[in-house]
């Protein structure tokens, strides 16, 4: 969905460009003035020359411009590099080492355009396929560090996660203080609630070190997959060892995905113990 939503704006942008370039400019500002000044062309069969065809005409040119423009790969595969890296903005990370790790992601994506460049036909269509791959990848690495700032700059976790074992501490010493039999119930089910909250806290603090180890080991696989690209050739464009970059992709993509889902679950566990 995130490819799909970069790859329509980055369809807009081309088409923009192409509006508004200079050779569109050209092409109307010359139709205006031979629609307003050039009235008499003769035409063969005694077909009567009208001020509209220029506009017509104008027209026709512009719309091959455009359409030029739309099936042009190299202007799209450029626009969309340009809306991927405007989509995911390294700027809204938090954490300096998510976003060094995000950074460098998208170092390697930029030299994997590159290397595409360099090919042509096949080669090039397969390579431009994972690089595809390579934003949902991206994407993915660019959500899960959202966890990870969210989960840091939570100020009431890292509140429970100083206070809770406190109170577990204090309400365990009271209750083997307490006599009552009314009063130990109440202890032991506070007890056993901050029991709860304390488990949950760790666990959530547990997944969210987990993730920063995979978005590191995501970024060394990304290196991998790029050091694999450099190394096709031609005679390789639909190969096994071509699918198997694709596939080693895909299950990176799940994984970081997994962890995005567990990230959810612990803290929507979280939010029902609170």
């Amino acid at each position: 969905m995130a490819e799909n939503e970069v790859r329509t704006r980055a369809l807009g942008a081309v088409l923009m460009n192409a509006l508004f370039r200079w050779e569109s400019l050209v092409t109307i500002v010359i139709t205006a003035i031979l629609f307003l000044f050039v009235t008499d062309v003769p035409l063969p069969f005694g077909i009567e020359w009208q001020p509209w065809f220029w506009l017509v005409l104008g027209a026709i040119a512009e719309v091959g411009m455009v359409g030029a423009a739309l099936t042009d790969p190299e202007a799209n595969a450029e626009a969309i590099a340009r809306e991927f890296e405007q989509k995911y903005d390294l700027r809204q990370i938090k954490s300096n080492v998510s976003a060094d790790r995000l950074r460098r992601a998208m170092e390697y994506r930029r030299n994997m355009m590159e290397l595409a460049s360099r090919h042509s036909g096949a080669m090039r269509t397969s390579l431009r396929q994972t690089i595809s791959d390579v934003n949902d990848w991206i994407g993915h690495m660019y959500n899960l560090a959202l966890h990870i700032d969210a989960f840091d700059s939570n100020e009431l976790v890292e509140r429970d996660r100083k206070m809770v074992p406190q109170q577990l501490e204090k309400a365990r010493q009271r209750l083997a203080r307490e006599n009552d039999p009314a009063v130990r119930r109440d202890l032991e089910e506070q007890v056993r609630g901050l029991e709860l909250q304390l488990n949950n806290l760790e666990a959530t603090a547990n997944s969210v070190k987990r993730a920063e180890i995979q978005l590191e080991s995501t970024l060394s696989a990304l290196g991998t997959i790029y050091a694999q690209m450099s190394l096709l050739g031609t005679k390789e464009v639909d190969s096994a060892r071509a699918q198997r970059l694709r596939d080693d992709i895909k299950d990176e993509v799940a994984g970081l995905q997994d962890t995005i889902d567990a990230l959810d679950e612990v803290q929507s566990q979280r939010l029902v113990l609170r």
